[in-house]
Parts: structure tokens; sequence; C-alpha cells
């Protein structure tokens, strides 16, 4: 079996070990079956070094994912979930490094990241996807910096895009669509942490770049992440914001911070893999 192959069986393994409908004890929904509307989620497991094993309850979900890797998206129903998250091999009766009910909204589409602090301690956050329209000619940029990390500022082409970015802020804006070479600086410097990378901004998308590892590692790194299909027409309006991760709905982001919320796998310094996205 391809990684590929074995990758995409653990995400449809996701997909019906957390429906409710599995008929799993562990899991806890408010809403009865027929009212759900189900929401998009993608996770990325951004922590460093460490492989681990995912539960809901006592019950399996994601055996072996490693770091830097991203599932594809996947359909889940709106509810609660008990999630469990072990380095590889110790659960489920051991401790769990994070254990956390996590509220998945209706209708989001949303990334959960397992990442690290800026001061380097395990963590979870949720970003929910911004998937509006976006004017003719445009692309969406949103960076997320996850990264055991000072504040940073963002450069296309060389040019600072977004300055003083901090974990876990992320920032939005338009920009033309194309390809731009962008890298990763130390706020107010030209000190580069990350790249050069080459991004390809394809009309009607919404390009997500997120800054992981740590520095004092050495491990820095970019994984990116693209939403397709939010072409407009001709003439429409350009939209922009800040915003922030949050632990439940996001706070809508427009122009410099696509927002954040929703289900929280955690992981004590571990989690997720799935389908490497090119980075």
């Amino acid at each position: 079996m391809t990684a590929r192959t074995a990758g995409a069986a653990l995400a449809t393994g996701v997909a019906v070990a957390l429906s409710v409908t599995a008929g799993a004890p562990a899991f806890a929904q408010s809403q009865s079956q027929a009212e759900v509307e189900q929401a998009t989620v993608s996770v990325l497991h951004a922590v460093p070094g460490l492989t681990v094993d995912v539960f809901a309850g006592d019950k399996e979900l994601l055996p072996d994912f490693k770091p830097g890797t991203l599932t594809d998206p996947l359909k889940l129903d709106a509810g609660s979930y008990d999630i469990k998250v072990f380095k590889d091999g110790e659960g489920p009766k051991g401790t769990p490094a994070i254990q956390k009910t996590v509220e998945v909204p209706a209708g989001a589409n949303a990334t959960l990241v397992a990442h690290l602090t800026a001061d380097g301690k395990p963590t979870l956050d949720a970003f929910v996807n911004d998937t509006s329209k976006v004017p003719a000619g445009k692309a969406r940029l949103t960076v997320r910096h996850v990264a055991a990390a000072p504040a940073v500022d963002v450069r296309a082409g060389g040019t600072p895009v977004f300055k003083g970015l901090e974990n876990p802020k992320e920032a939005e804006a338009e920009v033309a669509a194309g390809t731009v070479n962008a890298d990763v600086v130390l706020a107010g410097t030209d000190t580069v942490a990350i790249g050069p990378a080459k991004l390809d901004l394809a009309e009607g998308s919404n390009t997500i770049v997120y800054a992981w590892g740590s520095a004092a590692d050495k491990n820095l790194a970019l994984k990116t992440q693209t939403i397709t299909g939010m072409h407009s027409a001709p003439g429409g309006v350009p939209a922009g914001g800040t915003g922030q991760a949050a632990s439940g709905t996001s706070d809508a982001a427009l122009g410099a911070l696509a927002a954040g919320a929703v289900l929280a796998l955690g992981a004590g310094g571990y989690l997720l893999r799935r389908r490497d996205d090119a980075a």
C-alpha cells in the first residue's frame, strides 16, 4: 500500500469513526442526525519530531500520524467529540498528552492545527478557512504563524505583506493572482527565518501558508493548503481584515487574519498524519 493510499484509508476512517452514526459511545452530539449539517475539516500535524495516535474515547481513529502532514478535507457531522491524543503506542489506557471535548460547527470549512506555542509548548488551534468570493483576477493569501518562534514579517518578492505576525495569529489579504516568491523574516528585520518559497496563487483560490516548527531546534518550515472555487464575476470589491485563532467559533477575518475555531484533536506535542500537501 502506498503512503497516499494508506493516508486516504485513514482519512476515510476518521470520517466514519467520528460520525455519531458509527455508534461509538465516545462521542456526544447535541443534535439529532436529521438536524445535523456537516462541516469540512482538515487536520495539520505541525509538532516536529513526534508520531502520535489519535483516539475518540477508547476508539483509535488515526494511528501512526507523523508531523508535517495535512489530511484531505473530511466531512464530519456537527456536534461534540471527546478527543484524546497519545504518543505513538501509548494509548488508549495511558495518560493522553491532550484530552479535549471539541465542538464541530455546522457548515464550517476549518483546519485543525496541532503545533507549538511561541515558547515551544504543544497546543492545538482551529482556524476557519475563508471561502467567501474572491474578486476577479485576485487570489486570497492567508498566513498562519504556528511555530515556536517570535513575531515575524511575511514578504512577497521582498516586500512585507504582513507585519508583526505572532503565534497563533493569522493574516489574510487579497492579492493579484500569479506566482510569487515568499519568505518569512524576523519582525522588523531582513533576517530570513523560512524560505524563500514559490507560491502559485491561482485566481479564485485561498492559498494558506503555515509557518511551523521550532526556531530553537532549527527546523522551521512552511506548509501550504489550497482551497479553490471562490471565483467572482468582474467588478467584485476586495475585502480585508484581521483576526486570530479561537477555541469555538472564529472571529471573521478580513484582510489580515483568517479566523479560527472547530474540532480540536489535541496533540501534546504530536498529531495527525495523512496527505503531504506541497509545502
